[in-house]
């Protein structure tokens, strides 16, 4: 993580962006700019509301993300909550199915 770099994360579909600073969260910037779905709850990694992918690019999870909603197998597809993460690089993410 780059403290004051900013990252692209484009999400899918609908190829919207936004800019990421590596010390900020995924679902704040995304809430601040009102891109892509924008669905959020506890902001901790406890609810789960905001379960995404990272379809590519490098991030940091640095909150303990709960397994009742994202489990180890999981988390290793890129499945993540964004509350949780922070991005290393540019970023592709997508919302999960329902």
């Amino acid at each position: 993580m780059r403290i004051g770099v900013e990252y692209r994360i484009e999400v899918m579909p609908g190829n919207e962006s936004f800019l990421c600073r590596g010390d900020e969260y995924l679902i704040e910037e995304m809430v601040r700019t009102g891109c892509g779905p924008v669905h959020y709850g506890c902001y901790g990694g406890g609810c789960g509301v905001c379960k995404m992918q990272i379809l590519s690019g490098e991030y940091v999870s640095d909150k303990r993300m709960s397994r009742a909603h994202v489990t180890e197998a999981e988390e290793k597809q890129g499945i993540v909550l964004i509350c949780c993460v922070k991005p290393c690089s540019d970023l592709k993410i997508a919302r999960m199915s329902e």
